[in-house]
């Protein structure tokens, strides 16, 4: 039987994909503590319009898989490595969740029982429908897939209604803004225009997924404060990739 979508919000079930970067702030490297909260307060507020939300997290702030293979190191090792530096995030992002009365679990794709669930679909969905928010840990659990893939993955298996693709711009745009201003942005978006220009949104295993299973995307500012928000009530956010 389809749940039924809350009043007021345009989903009833999203995943919000945030990437390692996101979490360290303005600093070069790590986890900056009070930009950690400000995305948690953020969930809880998404949590209480009761939407059911589901979170990948990457982990570039702390360690990047492709870049080590790209200096010498074997790629498998290197992917492995970058998956651990997603349980150090997901673990700092359940604690702060927790700290504003969230109740959450994180679940690796890697099995260590001491720190996190095994990933199993319908214990994350039982999650989920108890108005738990599921942090997806550690990838797919395979070398050469990137977090995008896990997220545009889970958002599949746990029937999510969106990607919420949280990003530092306001949207997809033809170059990088923040070094040419001269940058287009784009408001809407299909599968297709992302793999044809090749558009950084997510990489082509992830896009693919979405567009075989018409998952749709949005790509938001995630600094900007009440984006999330915004998203879930159906207002004009960022790009939607569809």
């Amino acid at each position: 039987m389809p749940r039924r979508v809350k009043k007021g919000t345009r989903y009833d079930r999203v995943l919000l994909k945030l990437s390692g970067e996101a979490l360290m702030g303005n600093q070069g490297y790590g986890i900056d503590h009070k930009v950690v909260i400000a995305i948690a307060q953020e969930i809880k507020e998404a949590i209480a319009l009761g939407v059911e939300v589901a979170v990948v997290i990457g982990g570039g702030n702390i360690f990047r898989g492709l870049e080590a293979s790209a200096k010498g190191m074997e790629r498998a090792s290197a992917d492995y490595m970058g998956m651990l530096a997603t349980v150090l995030n997901a673990l700092a992002l359940q604690n702060a969740l927790e700290k504003e009365g969230v109740i959450t679990r994180v679940q690796s794709a890697i099995e260590m029982r001491e720190l996190a669930e095994p990933y199993i679909r319908r214990r994350a969905i039982r999650h989920l429908e108890k108005n738990r928010v599921v942090i997806f840990a550690a990838g797919i659990g395979n070398p050469y897939f990137t977090t995008d893939t896990a997220a545009a993955l889970r958002a599949i298996e746990i029937g999510a209604g969106v990607i919420l693709k949280a990003t530092k711009v306001n949207g997809v745009y033809s170059d990088d803004p923040m070094k040419n201003p001269k940058a287009k942005k784009f408001d809407n978006l299909t599968y297709i225009d992302i793999l044809k220009k090749r558009l950084k949104v997510m990489d082509a295993t992830a896009i693919s997924l979405c567009m075989d299973n018409k998952l749709p995307i949005i790509v938001f500012n995630l600094r900007k404060r009440g984006n999330i928000k915004r998203a879930l009530k159906g207002e004009r956010i960022g790009t939607i990739v569809k």
